[in-house]
């Protein structure tokens, strides 16, 4: 047993070593401030605007917790985003944050990552098929297309009991999950009018087989509109277009433009979009597309930021909806955030002074 005398001595030494090392800069590091591991992030193309953002968003939250990043864009080939998502896992990033060009693609890389413990969130779009799909944030989705529809019911005055007017529909991409929510969304509001008559749909072609828009590309739909145009109102008039995307409907306004639509003896069909995209808001103020649906990509970054943490950190994602979402082999769980429709009344007042533009970006 050492005396009282020497204990003191070596506790002071000991004090002033651990005082030394902290002054230097040397001491062992606390477990919470190691290095954080790579979160992969994996989104489909920069020919929206949106999904540019969506990366950005993300980049800069993980990193304010101190994760690094690997950010990657396929630009719609499905095949490079497979070879990423590959990387990804063999560079052994921890979390994969997956936005799929195709969700129906990524069972087998997906199987990879599982079996190296990587956990994956699906980002936006649900990723089907595979059971490796831990957690899912997106909007509420069939909200969106209730929002779209709305809207045309609203601008038309069909609860009024006006009409009939001419319609035609327009899908999202049949490889994206959100397509299909978002044209149930719409219908569920629109087969009402369809059905009494209200709504025509001049050209007969209604459900996702006959609508849809591969890849969402705003050409396909434009030359889909023409042909509309085309057939089918060579002397009726038409009233409103469901289109599902900003992109989709600068196609459409440019098709309408193209036969005289837009001007005073010919007005602009209701059309409207998704993703406040700033061609389309600037469209809007033009008095050309007549809505947008905003979906605010920084809460969804924000989210999905968390879930990453919480899973990292051992503690479980927190959800909002745990029945919507079956990807064919399991019901995933998901955090649904709230979309918002936006026109000339209220743009400033969501986009600008809500901080996503600036009003120089749009005016």
């Amino acid at each position: 047993m050492s005396s009282p005398k020497r204990s003191s001595f070596t506790s002071k030494l000991a004090g002033l070593t651990v005082g030394l090392l902290i002054a230097t800069g040397t001491a062992a590091a606390p477990a919470m401030a190691q290095d954080k591991p790579t979160i992969g992030i994996a989104m489909p193309t920069k020919s929206s605007a949106r999904w540019i953002d969506d990366g950005n968003n993300m980049v800069k939250y993980f990193q304010e917790k101190g994760y690094k990043t690997d950010l990657q864009y396929a630009e719609d080939d499905i095949p490079n985003q497979l070879a990423q998502i590959e990387n990804m896992v063999t560079k052994n990033d921890k979390v994969l944050v997956i936005a799929a060009i195709d969700g129906t693609t990524l069972t087998d890389v997906l199987q990879k990552a599982a079996e190296q413990g990587v956990k994956v969130i699906a980002y936006d779009r649900l990723i089907r098929g595979s059971a490796n799909v831990d957690y899912y944030a997106t909007f509420d989705n069939f909200q969106v297309g209730v929002l779209q529809a709305a809207y045309i019911e609203k601008a038309l005055g069909l609860k009024d009991g006006k009409g009939p007017f001419n319609i035609e529909l327009f899908g999202g991409s049949p490889d994206d999950n959100n397509a299909y929510f978002f044209y149930n969304g719409a219908m569920s509001v629109l087969q009402p009018y369809i059905d009494s008559g209200k709504l025509k749909v001049q050209s007969g072609q209604v459900g996702m087989d006959k609508v849809s828009t591969l890849r969402w590309d705003g050409a396909v739909a434009q030359s889909r509109m023409d042909n509309l145009l085309s057939a089918y109102y060579g002397n009726k008039t038409l009233d409103a277009v469901l289109s599902p995307y900003d992109g989709i409907s600068i196609g459409i306004i440019s098709s309408l433009k193209g036969v005289g639509y837009g001007s005073p003896s010919q007005p602009m069909p209701v059309v409207t979009g998704q993703d406040a995209e700033i061609p389309s808001v600037k469209s809007i103020l033009a008095g050309e597309q007549r809505s947008t649906v905003f979906k605010d990509t920084r809460e969804l970054a924000k989210v999905t930021v968390g879930m990453v943490d919480d899973l990292l950190a051992g503690r479980t994602p927190q959800v909002n909806d745990t029945k919507t979402y079956d990807n064919g082999k399991k019901v995933v769980p998901s955090y649904l955030l709230k979309p918002v429709s936006v026109d000339s009344t209220n743009w400033k007042q969501v986009l600008v002074d809500g901080g996503y533009y600036k009003e120089s970006q749009i005016k």
